[in-house]
């Protein structure tokens, strides 16, 4: 079954298991209104997507960086290969859904970013062949047909502005792959120094030329969205520490649902067509049967 893939914290008692189930349900509400942020953004500041992510790094780094220091924790790194596959990962993930939110629509970005569940049971059918899942191939191939419905619900043609946000489903299953494992060798904090200050500079070395000193209204946009972010990153690292990658992914879908209801209210996205709702039905039901099967 796919749940051997994945760690959970040992000797977790059923309220740390509820602990984690808020958190990371609280983590999907913040990553959503980031998301928001980024749109609202838009008439007031020329802000590219690559600078709201290194805002976000810059301020998770400095976050942890000073509650390391004032709790005199030190890092304890033991395998680096896991912390820079959950850095790189993070990171390309995190551009990949911030730009699909700059150039398409924020409901469809966040559906699409959510289908990282299905490609956590595509990489462990692939990579782990003895636990190979024949029934899980099935629903992640009807998952896929959701996929296809969210980028082209209305013709034949993909909308090449979608794929972004597919791009960021894709490397955020490897991320939290990567993030599933790394809690067996390293505390929350290790894991949260490297992923921000690793990618904050990753960003800045292939994006500076669009980081720049803002003004009051571009940093209070991007204080915000950062805030959103960070939190988020947090209350899902926590999270993870008491419920699989597979669980933790259901109760993050809860973000499509979101996406879907409020987009159109809060930032006058498109409604989604019959189809599109047909699609973010299929991959968050999908992505249940997937964490009940695993359970």
């Amino acid at each position: 079954m796919m749940m051997n893939v994945y760690f959970r914290g040992a000797g977790s008692t059923a309220s740390q298991q509820a602990f984690g189930w808020l958190a990371v349900f609280a983590s999907a509400f913040c990553f959503y209104l980031a998301t928001l942020i980024i749109r609202w953004a838009a008439p007031h500041a020329d802000i590219a997507s690559a600078y709201f992510v290194f805002s976000r790094f810059l301020l998770g780094f400095v976050v942890v960086s000073t509650t390391m220091v004032y709790q005199r924790q030190r890092l304890q790194p033991k395998r680096y290969h896991y912390l820079i596959g959950r850095t790189v990962a993070n990171t390309i993930a995190v551009f990949c859904f911030y730009k699909a939110v700059e150039v398409g629509s924020v409901a469809e970005a966040n559906i699409l970013n959510m289908t990282y569940p299905l490609f956590v049971a595509v990489f462990s059918w692939v990579f782990l062949k003895n636990q190979r899942d024949v029934f899980s191939l099935v629903i992640v191939g009807v998952a896929f047909a959701g996929i296809w419905m969210v980028l082209s619900p209305g013709d034949i043609k993909v909308r090449w502005e979608n794929l972004w946000g597919l791009s960021s489903g894709i490397t955020a299953a490897a991320a939290m792959i990567y993030l599933n494992i790394s809690r067996r060798y390293h505390d929350s904090q290790t894991i949260l120094f490297f992923m921000f200050g690793l990618g904050m500079i990753l960003m800045l070395i292939f994006f500076h030329d669009a980081i720049f000193w803002p003004n009051s209204t571009e940093l209070f946009f991007l204080l915000s969205c950062s805030v959103a972010g960070v939190l988020g990153q947090y209350l899902l690292t926590y999270g993870f520490l008491y419920v699989t990658a597979v669980n933790g992914s259901i109760i993050s879908s809860s973000r499509i649902l979101l996406a879907a209801l409020l987009g159109p209210l809060l930032v006058a996205d498109p409604q989604l067509t019959l189809g599109g709702w047909c699609g973010a039905f299929l991959i968050f039901g999908a992505n249940a049967v997937l964490a009940l099967r695993s359970s």
